[in-house]
């Protein structure tokens, strides 16, 4: 039996525990989380032809905005993608309005060059959100443009009615075949050419055109420009499959090498693919022919002169030659030659490989096809001859 003593002290141990178990212990709840919002995004593009594209973005978060990027890439013809960038500047803010300016000045592009863009954004926690892939055009909207396409060829036009731009089309449908069945030649990808109303009009749809120039075919961009006034469908007949040949040819031998083509073969093919010969270069050829001006194909493998006789004599005498390989060895050799430049060759290399003589041997055979006896040369481009001195 229990003392008295020992049944106060349980009693009171007893109410202790049963005190204890009714007080609450404090609970620490955790601060309450704010949830972050998304970054969200809006962009476009305006167009300042030729001078300049503006990208510009909003940006939205519940806390700074930090960082924005554009990040593009141009559509043409190259060995891999080549993903540019540009960096807005602004203070850092929970809303950004800001842009970013392609000064087309520092290099430009051709009219209706496409490029894919798209914006990524970061705040100040590390969070990034993009926007989706665009595709825009740097087009020249100074003109109304209509439009035709047949096969590959898409033709743009602002001034004359459809007969015009039907008549330019059927010569660049006809420049395509020409080629086609002369050299083998087909074409890969497709092609915009644009007819401007005069030769002013497309010198002002590129920054630093020469003066002169009344065509230009970016090839890498599938983009052929040409200045064409109304009154001279003749002209635009024969320039839109010359630039057209220009197109394919580069097509056709693009390389990684960035080893291109002799003058006089780009040109000769060119002046080919225009169809029956002009008889303003037969008149030339005949004038350096008795005058004693034909250049050595070695020295036409340069660019040509800026001296406008010298320059017709060369497109003439370039046509010639083109004439003489394709009629004397056919349409197969000069395919393979073609073939032989898009792996990568040296202008005589691939000579030699295809046909079995080099430049000067060319040059023997052509003056030969037309009752001209061979000449002794020594003449080097500047090209090879900075390559002779690099390796003496």
């Amino acid at each position: 039996m229990k003392s008295p003593k020992k049944l106060v002290v349980s009693a009171l141990l007893g109410l202790l525990l049963a005190g204890l178990a009714v007080v609450p212990f404090p609970v620490v709840s955790p601060s309450p989380v704010t949830a972050q919002s998304a970054i969200t995004l809006s962009s476009s593009v305006e167009t300042a032809f030729p001078n300049s594209m503006t990208f510009k973005v909003k940006a939205q978060s519940s806390i700074d905005i930090v960082k924005l990027r554009l990040n593009y890439t141009v559509e043409r013809q190259n060995l891999a993608k080549v993903v540019s960038e540009g960096w807005a500047q602004f203070s850092p803010a929970p809303s950004v309005d800001t842009r970013w300016l392609w000064d087309m000045r520092k290099g430009g592009l051709p009219p209706g060059a496409r490029v894919e863009y798209w914006w990524t954004a970061e705040d100040a926690s590390g969070k990034r959100s993009q926007t989706t892939r665009s595709t825009t055009s740097f087009d020249d909207n100074r003109y109304q443009w209509q439009s035709i396409t047949t096969g590959p060829v898409t033709l743009l036009w602002y001034s004359g009615d459809r007969n015009f731009a039907n008549a330019l089309m059927n010569a660049a449908q006809q420049g395509l075949q020409k080629i086609q069945n002369d050299t083998g030649a087909v074409p890969q990808r497709r092609v915009r050419i644009y007819i401007y109303a005069s030769a002013g009009d497309l010198q002002g749809a590129h920054l630093f055109a020469p003066q002169w120039e009344g065509g230009v075919s970016f090839t890498n961009f599938d983009i052929i420009a040409i200045g064409v006034p109304t009154n001279q469908l003749g002209y635009g007949i024969r320039t839109v499959p010359h630039e057209l040949t220009h197109w394919l040819v580069g097509q056709v031998t693009f390389n990684s090498y960035d080893a291109g083509l002799p003058v006089w073969l780009n040109e000769g093919l060119a002046t080919y693919g225009e169809g029956p010969e002009l008889p303003d270069y037969q008149a030339a050829l005949t004038y350096a022919i008795n005058n004693n001006m034909l250049f050595s194909v070695r020295s036409l493998s340069s660019p040509f002169s800026a001296i406008p006789l010298q320059a017709y004599i060369s497109y003439a005498q370039s046509n010639s030659i083109v004439t003489f390989l394709i009629q004397k060895y056919g349409k197969e050799k000069m395919q393979q030659l073609l073939d032989t430049f898009r792996r990568g060759s040296t202008y005589d290399g691939a000579l030699k490989q295809v046909y079995g003589f080099d430049q000067d041997g060319l040059d023997a055979l052509w003056r030969e096809s037309i009752g001209l006896k061979p000449v002794k040369t020594l003449f080097l481009p500047q090209r090879e001859l900075n390559l002779a001195l690099a390796g003496a």
